[in-house]
């Protein structure tokens, strides 16, 4: 393999493997973390870290100077995607002290594209890297020319959801768009065709709560039929009317879908179950006699989550538009959740039973605030090590376990006169 080899990656421009170290780091700017990619070269064994790091420390000295790590950048270079190479660059030149002891000299590797160890980024090497604030300098993703379609949406995606430009650069690469985001798509499919069928049966699509059947489906949570537990995540498939499916639907798809992209069917998919069963919980706890119905507490939980993220970061999220867009967002929440709650004051159509409860979007507000935030602000980051995602967790565990005693417990304690069962 030739040192210095040029490198096409998916209709991006050329980049030669022995980049200046004048675009890789200075001593000021926003820190840098490092993302593991799929490129496949042959994996070391840990037992083998050590002769690797001795074949560039032919002196003992316990530490290798950044030039030697280099180096080896360059004879594997060729390799990696232009940008992953930029950075790990760029994590070499930033090294104050000129020079890597062997425990980041493992982490580095590790964590880079040319020995693949893990799946997620750990604490212990983000410690070993970040000595002081860094900078990646180099040609913007927003400046790359000559890209395809798919490749336009991914750097639209990563500009919508990532804050930091060297996560950006290196989902660019990593991204294959295998698997696709199937999970929202999912839902929304399945959410749309149930309520076309409830429509066709009772030939109505605007308030299907008026219908004498819509509660009799086994899907909405009842109260009386709490006992039935799988009410309490079933009732994301049926919704009030075409208005209300309309708004959610808009909103999961227009967050749900760059989310899942950028963190996966297993991070997103968690948030949402979890915005979904607070939601429900909550009512039964708060609006004890209530219907729900509705996927609001998924999506408000992924669309809280979004706009605390770009609040947060706001300086470095880079998507178009930002103030106009999360005003827009808001105000579709307020339009959505101001329906809720007319609704439910609204004179039922089949009293005693109440109209559905607006309680589970606030379930679902809290769930993205806390649990979702935590994972939106650790991009490829173990979540396991983040003491944030535990104790958010435990208390949202807590909140279940409580919320599970109180309907087995509280109902007939509190002598709650509920509906009759539809």
């Amino acid at each position: 393999m030739e040192k210095g080899s040029p490198r096409m990656t998916g209709g991006t421009r050329e980049v030669p493997v022995n980049i200046s170290p004048a675009v890789a780091a200075n001593a000021e700017g926003e820190e840098i973390e490092v993302l593991e990619s799929t490129d496949v070269l042959p994996e070391a064994p840990e037992d083998q870290w050590k002769s690797l790091f001795d074949k560039y420390d032919p002196d003992n000295s316990g530490f290798i100077s950044t030039e030697r790590f280099r180096d080896l950048l360059a004879t594997h270079g060729s390799e990696l995607d232009p940008h992953k190479l930029e950075v790990l660059l760029a994590l070499a030149n930033g090294n104050a002290d000129g020079k890597i002891c062997y425990q980041d000299f493992v982490n580095l590797l590790s964590f880079s594209s040319l020995f693949q160890m893990s799946n997620k980024r750990s604490n212990s090497f983000r410690r070993a890297i970040l000595q002081g604030s860094r900078q990646l300098k180099g040609c913007s993703l927003r400046d790359e020319v000559g890209l395809g379609l798919p490749q336009r949406l991914v750097r639209h995606v990563a500009y919508e959801t990532l804050p930091r430009e060297v996560d950006r650069k290196w989902y660019f690469d990593s991204y294959t768009y295998c698997p696709p985001p199937w999970l929202i798509l999912a839902i929304t499919i399945a959410d749309v065709a149930v309520f076309m069928y409830m429509g066709y049966n009772w030939d109505r699509l605007v308030l299907q709560v008026s219908s004498p059947s819509f509660l009799k489906s086994p899907l909405p949570y009842h109260p009386q039929l709490r006992a039935q537990a799988w009410r309490f995540l079933s009732y994301i498939f049926m919704h009030t009317g075409i208005e209300h499916l309309s708004l959610n639907m808009a909103m999961q798809l227009l967050v749900g879908v760059p989310l899942e992209m950028v963190h996966g069917a297993l991070r997103i998919g968690l948030v949402y179950v979890c915005g979904v069963l607070a939601g429900s919980l909550a009512v039964s706890v708060t609006d004890m006699t209530a219907p729900v119905v509705g996927s609001s507490g998924g999506v408000y939980a992924l669309v809280s989550a979004h706009l605390a993220n770009v609040v947060m970061n706001w300086s470095g999220m880079k998507c178009q538009f930002k103030l106009f867009r999360m005003a827009m967002a808001l105000v579709c929440m307020s339009v959505e959740f101001g329906r809720a709650v007319w609704l439910r004051f609204y004179p039922p159509a089949f009293p005693p039973c109440p109209n559905p409860s607006f309680v589970a979007h606030l379930g679902g507000v809290v769930v993205g605030l806390t649990l979702g935030v935590v994972v939106l602000q650790n991009y490829e980051q173990r979540l396991q090590e983040q003491s944030l995602f535990w104790i958010f967790f435990c208390v949202y565990t807590l909140f279940v376990l409580c919320a599970v005693f109180w309907n087995i417990f509280a109902y007939s304690l509190l002598d709650v006169r509920l509906p009759p069962p539809p």
